[in-house]
C-alpha cells in the first residue's frame, strides 16, 4: 500500500499524506448495518482520532470513545529496563491500566482497525483480553489484520463513510511487528463466542468478533 499513498518514510506523524484512499470494506459493511439497526450505542473506537468518525456515529445516534494505542505504546516510558543483561521490558499492566480503563463503562461496538499489527508483541493478547472485558455481551469487534509485511506498509487513520467504503489516511511510518496468520488470529479470539472472516482483494484481511 506504500505506492497508494506515495511520500517516503520517516518516524511518527513526520510527512504524512493528507490524502484520503477509499477501500471496500465488507467487515464496515456488516456492522454499519448493525449500527443503522439499533439506538443508543457505546462505539470504543482505537486508532488515531477521525472527527469524521465522531461525527458519523453521534448523527446514528451512538456516543463514541476514541484510544490511539499504537502511538501511546511506543512512547519510552512503557519500557522498563531489564535487569542483569536480561532484555527489556514493557510494563503492560501500567499501559492497561492507563489507557483501557473505562471506569467500568462497557461497550457494544469496538472498531480495532489494524491496531494488532503495530503493538509490541507482549501487549497483543492483554490488550484483547481488556477489550473482551469491557464489552457487553453481544458485542461486535471489527479488526484489520496485514496479510504480509509489505516494506513501508502506512499506519493509517480510518475514516467511516456511509458506503461499504472506507477512507484511509497515512498516519505515520511506525513499523509493522507482527503479522498474524489466520490461526493466530483465531487463538487472539479464542475468548469470543463467535468471529467470522471477510475475503478482502488488498494485503488486509478483515474479521468481526462477537463477545
Amino acid at each position: 500500500m506504500r505506492n497508494i499513498f506515495g511520500g517516503s518514510e520517516g518516524s511518527g506523524n513526520r510527512g504524512a499524506d493528507s490524502s484520503r484512499v477509499p477501500r471496500h470494506s465488507s467487515g464496515w459493511k456488516e456492522l454499519q448495518k448493525h449500527l443503522k439497526s439499533q439506538d443508543s450505542l457505546r462505539i470504543l473506537d482505537i486508532g488515531p482520532t477521525s472527527s469524521t468518525n465522531i461525527n458519523y456515529i453521534t448523527s446514528l445516534g451512538h456516543s463514541i470513545y476514541m484510544a490511539n494505542l499504537v502511538e501511546e505504546a511506543l512512547k519510552p516510558e512503557w519500557t522498563v529496563p531489564g535487569v542483569d543483561g536480561e532484555e527489556p521490558d514493557f510494563n503492560v499492566s501500567g499501559f492497561l491500566e492507563t489507557n483501557l480503563n473505562f471506569s467500568g463503562r462497557k461497550f457494544d461496538i469496538v472498531i480495532l482497525w489494524d491496531t494488532a499489527d503495530f503493538l509490541p508483541e507482549k501487549l497483543v493478547e492483554p490488550v484483547f483480553a481488556r477489550l473482551h472485558e469491557v464489552m457487553e455481551p453481544g458485542g461486535l469487534m471489527l479488526a484489520f489484520f496485514h496479510a504480509t509485511a509489505e516494506p513501508g506498509a502506512p499506519f493509517c487513520r480510518y475514516h467511516l463513510t456511509d458506503t461499504e467504503v472506507v477512507d484511509m489516511q497515512r498516519a505515520g511510518t511506525y513499523p509493522v511487528i507482527q503479522i498474524y496468520s489466520n490461526r493466530k488470529i483465531e487463538n487472539l479470539l479464542r475468548d469470543y463466542s463467535t468471529y467470522r472472516f471477510f475475503l478482502a482483494k488488498d494485503s488486509l484481511r478483515e474479521v468481526i468478533a462477537t463477545r
